[in-house]
């Protein structure tokens, strides 16, 4: 190491050359790292996706979900499994383990599906696969005056065509129709007259509507295929089906007993662009595609399109990217603000000279870290915010070395000797401290689940930069700095550097210095002051003062209003009540703009859908399993202008004020206001879990009716809703008599009610489904299907309401399992996001909870969420902190060959906490689960400067002097470097924790607990570690002269003068 540090140091060229090549490496590396909004991560969930067509929740789960969830049980990988089973379908999730191989495990499950000995005849083929994570990049909606849905939908799924041809757009999505269906509408009059059945004519149709192959005939000459194309596409080529041809020669056709024609799916999918008809296309990317690209590639597209058509135009409804920019612009603004901070700092505390070259470590160790980047990470608000988090670091090693090599020029080495040894001696515990550093960090790497993909990232940007960092300190910042005007002979200062070296001096002699000297003196008084701090710390906590939280929220620049109608609610009452909160939605929209200078509106457009309550669900909802969408659901989406633009306005406050205006809403099911996302979910959820249904039902509406008593929150929901109204059929006693059975009857009545899919075939991009069913008009009362006919054995016909009676009454709609057990969820979301989750959720759980329970002994309450995604992350830091302390420690006792002076600096970890604590009071923050990944971070920075004064203190023990004397002038020594490493660390994060912006937001707890924590262990290294050292010599002291009756100088029980004692009589022993 020695050889290659003075190689560097004489040979400036090899310095540059190595500069160079880090730097156009590192530009080429940076051109093809792509941006996104997080992490790019691959997701660790697999879905099973079941389509049973007219079944009911209960059938569904006793015939397909029950027998799969009994075959995934005991498969590896697995973490847990939940179920939801509707009407006509059902899904289960399979949640794997954060390290558990995905791939494997969707095999396993494949396997385990495919064990299942039989499903029902009618249902479909179970679809699994593994959930792909896609990036919405753009939507913009497709809207015409006077152009009806049909030609919208054609004009758009050429569009989708067109851009799924574009090199880096393979996601392209379609929202604002239903399916595309044929209908062949039987007619009774006409099957009674004809004496045929709803089967008979199913299966004409099926048999007649085919295109299939009939093998081939080989001749001398040539080979002939034999095909029979009756493939129909569109619903007027199948009127002239044969039906059935009697023995008088009549021909009956199906245009004779049915209306056939094309139309659309009754499950609706309708949307609004500012209440005009539009489809809405979104573009997304995979984590293969760069989200900035596919975005300027469509915006091309869409003015390229507006200016051909005048008849129908491309509107943007949501551009992803610009919230994308802004946030990483901001970041970006922010760290180049701390940069200059802290070049600032360094301009004026160091010499100029040493000051440029520590700076210049920052911008190679960045353009190191690109080299690597484009295979591992995204330029992101994660990567960003660790590069923002990782100035301090880099310049504390620069500090280090150029005070050190500065302090031996000073002693009269010549430069290049100067730098040769100033590096040497300072190496031991600089690499310490990177070591310890990144072994902090890697404690990201053991997070669960997607906090565990997100701030893994920042450690893996962490320790590529500091181990670019080890070069440039150890090779290009000596040899530039031994070349420097700083080491000349009188060189001039500049007088603010004149200024700065005297309010540093001042500083250090005239205040830190005497107060050291008094704390060594005084040693109890220096230990009771932290302690004290500590315990009102611990208080402030126990009181409520300083709050903790889950988690915090993420900033939106959109507001999803989510409207649940009873199941059943006709399509038209639920679009009525969201266009009322659409209208009130804009009423308070004008008050809101009202506070902008600009003039704007704060919300930008508003799509309205029918059909799903959920605003990123791609349409048709349910195409894919031709089941549809809901009457009873629709979801209003508020886009807002871009945050920059809106001021203090942020979506939180724009979904309070929308909800002010609405006011209650009677006879809804649920009704939310969503304005954000939050890490592992919402703040309070709770999952009721039980096999007895109506007491997990009674306990359900308990625990609701005491959330909505509680003032802090709001949109109070449930995964239970009422059911739809069913009509319970019965047979009576002469329907037996007739030879009918109730499945005879019931085969028929769905028949002419549900219909039956005779064919499935595919039109372009469409699903085409043929059903024969009753028309519309026919089954839209209960007096039709009182008047439906029913065939029997001998084919004659009776009407049902003579052999059938029926009552009506509310089923299940659905039935969620967790882990094998009937499940209902009840969530909650927060009126004031400052409000602390912990306290709500331990509020529900110690004064509502236990009454429930002991009401209804069956139920058990797991809490999830938040409060779940906490806990994993709690219990996984419990696991794995130990032993990275335990590993950061035999680093630290490895370079000082001591066993207690490492515990020294450990114990200055939990007094550190006093600084987060209460800088998140101070800024009316709560201390979330990022503040504890910012201690964690905390922890590897504030080992740096406890290492380097150590270092000094062992260096002076050796050099002879007291033990007291030894103390004190490490303090005095190393004052300067702890004191810049403290403050541009602080300074390199300022911006980021004064942003009024809103995007950055959830990553200021993690940038309070580095640069609070780090400024009050600043005082804990430069006072409490001397006197924690004075105090554990004390203690070895006493423990020797209990061993040996001896009272020894404490200078002699320290190892590094041991060390030099060992030295010595090995030396006389070889001389």
């Amino acid at each position: 190491m020695k050889k290659l540090i003075t190689f560097f140091i004489k040979y400036t060229v090899a310095v540059n050359v190595l500069m160079l090549v880090l730097i156009l490496f590192g530009i080429m590396g940076l051109t093809n790292t792509k941006s996104s909004f997080f992490p790019l991560a691959d997701t660790n969930i697999i879905t099973i996706s079941i389509t049973y067509p007219g079944a009911s929740p209960g059938e569904i789960e006793e015939g397909v979900v029950l027998k799969i969830e009994d075959n995934l049980r005991g498969l590896v990988g697995i973490d847990r499994v939940t179920s939801s089973s509707r009407e006509n379908s059902a899904s289960i999730t399979v949640e794997g383990l954060r390290d558990a191989d995905i791939d494997v495990l969707l095999a396993d499950v494949k396997n385990a599906v495919d064990r299942v000995p039989s499903f029902p005849p009618e249902m479909e083929p179970p679809v699994i696969s593994k959930l792909e994570i896609i990036n919405e990049a753009i939507s913009f909606t497709l809207s015409g005056e006077g152009v009806n849905l049909k030609t919208l939908k054609q004009i758009a799924r050429d569009i989708e065509t067109d851009l799924r041809s574009t090199p880096g757009i393979s996601q392209v999505g379609l929202k604002g129709f239903p399916a595309e269906e044929i209908e062949i509408a039987v007619r009774e009059t006409d099957l009674r007259a004809y004496d045929l059945t709803f089967s008979e004519v199913a299966r004409a149709v099926s048999n007649s509507n085919i295109l299939t192959t009939g093998g081939n005939i080989k001749t001398l000459d040539e080979e002939y295929l034999i095909r029979a194309n009756n493939r129909s596409y569109y619903g007027d080529e199948l009127d002239f089906i044969v039906v059935k041809a009697e023995s008088n020669g009549n021909i009956i056709r199906l245009r004779d007993v049915a209306t056939v024609r094309d139309r659309w799916s009754e499950s609706p999918d309708r949307l609004f662009m500012d209440d005009e008809l539009a489809i809405q296309i979104t573009v997304s990317t995979t984590n293969n595609e760069d989200i900035i690209e596919a975005t300027e590639q469509t915006r091309a597209y869409i003015e390229k399109f507006n200016q051909q058509y005048d008849n129908v135009s491309l509107t943007v409804a949501r551009d992803t990217t610009v919230a994308l920019e802004q946030r990483l612009d901001i970041l970006i603004e922010n760290g180049g603000l701390g940069i200059l901070l802290v070049l600032i700092l360094l301009g004026l505390f160091l010499k100029p000279s040493i000051a440029l070259w520590v700076a210049v470590g920052l911008p190679i160790s960045f353009f190191g870290l690109f080299i690597f980047a484009p295979s591992f990470m995204t330029i992101n608000v994660i990567s960003l915010f660790g590069m923002i988090l990782v100035i301090g670091i880099l310049v504390d090693d620069g500090i280090v070395i150029g005070e050190n090599i500065y302090y031996h020029y000073e002693n009269g080495k010549h430069p290049i000797r100067a730098a040769i040894d100033g590096t040497l001696e300072v190496i031991p515990p600089i690499l310490s401290a990177i070591l310890t550093t990144m072994v902090a960090f890697t404690t990201f790497f053991f997070l669960p689940g997607n906090l565990g993909n997100f701030f893994g990232e920042i450690s893996k940007v962490l320790i590529i930069i500091l181990s670019i960092s080890l070069i440039e300190a150890f090779l290009i910042l000596p040899a530039h700095i031994a070349h420097s005007r700083a080491l000349r002979k009188g060189t001039q200062t500049f007088l603010l550097n004149r200024w700065a070296e005297q309010a540093m001096l001042w500083m250090r002699d005239r205040l830190y210095a005497p107060a050291l000297r008094f704390f060594l003196q005084n040693k109890i008084l220096g230990f009771s002051i932290p302690i004290a701090l500590f315990i009102l710390t611990i208080g402030a906590f126990a009181g409520g003062v300083i709050k903790f939280s889950f988690f915090p929220p993420v900033e939106s620049d959109q507001v999803n209003i989510s409207l649940t109608m009873p199941q059943g609610t006709s399509e038209a009452i639920t679009d009525s009540i969201i266009s009322m909160i659409e209208e009130k939605a804009w009423a308070a929209n004008e008050k809101l703009s009202e506070e902008l200078e600009s003039g704007k509106s704060v919300i930008t457009n508003s799509i309205r859908r029918i059909g799903t309550a959920t605003a990123q669900q791609a349409g048709p909802p349910g195409a894919s399993q031709g089941v549809g969408g809901s009457t009873s659901a629709a979801v209003l989406t508020l886009n807002l202008l871009p945050e920059e633009e809106r001021g203090t306005i942020n979506a939180s406050r724009v979904a309070n004020a929308v909800a002010e205006a609405v006011g209650t809403v009677y006879g809804t099911e649920t009704l939310e206001f969503g304005s954000g996302t939050s890490f592992g979910g919402k703040p309070v959820s709770i999952s009721l879990v039980s096999n007895n249904i109506q007491e997990i039902k009674a306990a359900k509406e308990e625990l609701k009716a005491a959330l909505i008593n509680m003032p802090e929150l709001k949109d109070i929901s449930d995964n239970d809703p009422s059911g739809i109204k069913e009509i319970n059929l019965r047979l009576k006693d002469n329907a037996y008599l007739l030879g009918l059975s109730l499945n005879d009857v019931m085969g028929q009545v769905r028949s002419g009610f549900f219909g039956a899919a005779v064919q499935r075939f595919q039109r372009g991009r469409d699903e085409i489904r043929v059903w024969v069913r009753y028309d519309r008009k026919d089954r839209n009362s209960i007096s039709n299907l009182d008047d439906m006919w029913i065939v029997t054995p001998s084919r004659n016909r009776v009407p049902l309401s003579e052999i059938a009676s029926y009552e009506i009454r509310r089923g299940e709609v659905t039935i969620n399992h967790l882990e094998g057990k009937r499940e209902i969820r009840v969530e909650a979301e927060q009126k004031n996001i400052r409000d602390s989750a912990a306290e709500l959720v331990g509020f529900v759980r110690d004064n509502i909870m236990p009454d429930i329970i002991a009401k209804y002994p069956s139920v058990t309450a797991l809490y999830e969420g938040q409060n779940r995604e906490a806990g994993q992350i709690g219990e996984s830091m419990g696991k794995v902190l130990p032993a990275i302390l335990l590993l950061m420690y035999a680093i630290i006792a490895f370079t000082f060959r001591s066993y207690t002076q490492p515990l020294m600096l450990f114990i200055l970890i939990p007094f550190s906490l006093v600084g987060v604590a209460w800088g998140h009071w101070i800024h009316g923050m709560s201390i979330n689960v990022l503040s504890f990944l910012g201690i964690v971070a905390l922890i590897g920075i504030l080992v740096n400067d406890g290492l380097v004064l150590i270092k000094k203190f062992n260096n002076l023990l050796k050099s002879g002097l007291s033990f007291n004397e030894a103390l004190y002038e490490a303090g005095k020594q190393r004052f300067r470097a702890i004191f810049l490493t403290s403050i541009t660390t602080i300074a390199g994060l300022a911006p980021l924790i004064f942003e009024p912006g809103f995007s950055a937001q959830f990553l200021i707890p993690m940038a309070i607990s580095v640069a609070y924590g780090i400024g009050f262990a600043t005082f804990l290294t430069l006072f409490l570690l001397p006197l924690l050292l004075s105090g554990n010599s004390t203690i070895k002291r006493a423990m020797h002269w209990l061993r040996t009756g001896n009272w020894v100088d404490k200078r002699d029980l320290e190892r590094a003068v041991k060390e030099v004692v060992v030295e010595q009589e090995q030396g006389d022993l070889v001389a």
